[in-house]
């Protein structure tokens, strides 16, 4: 590998990953574009996270970027198009977060359909001695329809059949090597279902694609859970059917706007709420940090990645 590549980091690196960045790389953490002038013909990596991706301002001043490795699997907010004219290479920490993320739906979607949370505020609360808390909904027997089909909703599926639960998904295409149904209209799934998880890819061809019409289709007894990507959803449309109880219930992960959420949903009974939180383990992200660097080792090795886009 050349002698120490200069690297600008767009997110703050945890200790692991700057602890061996450093001994292969110069790093310049970003702080604004101003500053960044004086540094950019130097620049020839990046590392940031999959929710702050490239601006194109930073992609624009960077002549001489050869690679960006992505801390997560999201790419919505990289111009891959111009990455690609560019010949930028870009990789992402792919199939090491599958199984957190998976875990993540399944647990948000438990605890909104048993009341886990509600009920856990029940029993602090005190009220148990003089009151009975509301019932729950079983999950044997119901139906989850999936948006997205890829690891993470394959991910998804496998977890949930083991509850007795049917399956269908909605993809850009059909997985010929599933046994799960495929269903290609996306208001077709959310008639059928029970619950409606969202694993799709964000980006301008998911922006908005659970708007009010999908939100009503799905129903008052049906739940949404979303690990996606929180543009994926009309945060609009979403308050209005949970707040009028169209919808039973929502598990969210992800938001526009995070973490300066819409603080309406702070007040919503409705809600089980995280702090992006779906690869969030120690395990995990320990194999993503790590992968982050690997990747920039491989490339200014040899110019190869191992998990590129």
């Amino acid at each position: 590998m050349s002698p120490k590549p200069d690297i600008l980091t767009i997110d703050p690196l945890v200790p692991l990953m700057k602890e061996r960045l450093e001994k292969s790389f110069t790093l310049h953490p970003y702080t604004s574009l101003e500053n960044l002038k004086n540094i950019a013909p130097a620049i020839r990596g990046i590392t940031t996270g999959g929710g702050s991706g490239v601006p194109a301002e930073i992609m624009d001043a960077l002549p001489n970027l050869e690679v960006i490795s992505v801390n997560g699997v999201g790419t919505d907010r990289i111009n891959l198009d111009e990455a690609k004219r560019r010949n930028i290479g870009v990789a992402t920490t792919q199939n090491t977060l599958t199984d957190d993320v998976a875990d993540m739906a399944v647990a948000l979607m438990m605890a909104m359909m048993r009341g886990i949370v509600t009920n856990d505020a029940f029993v602090r609360a005190g009220k148990w001695p003089s009151a009975t808390p509301p019932l729950g909904r079983s999950l044997t027997r119901k139906k989850v329809g999936i948006a997205g089909f890829g690891h993470i909703g394959q991910a998804i599926a496998k977890r949930i059949s083991a509850f007795g639960m049917e399956v269908a998904y909605f993809n850009s295409h059909a997985r010929p090597e599933s046994t799960y149904h495929f269903e290609p209209d996306l208001k077709a799934l959310a008639t059928w279902c029970d619950v409606l998880i969202l694993a799709v890819s964000g980006g301008p061809r998911s922006a908005n694609m659970i708007d009010r019409d999908i939100l009503d289709t799905l129903g008052k007894d049906g739940f949404l859970v979303n690990i996606a990507r929180g543009t994926v959803v009309d945060e609009a449309a979403l308050l209005s059917a949970l707040q009028e109880k169209r919808i039973a219930g929502a598990g969210l992960d992800v938001f526009q706007n995070e973490p300066n959420i819409n603080p309406a949903f702070l007040s919503l009974p409705n809600t089980v709420l995280q702090a992006h939180q779906a690869s969030a383990t120690d395990e995990t992200r320990t194999a993503m940090a790590n992968l982050v660097v690997d990747n920039l080792i491989a490339y200014f090795t040899d110019k190869t990645l191992l998990t590129p886009v």
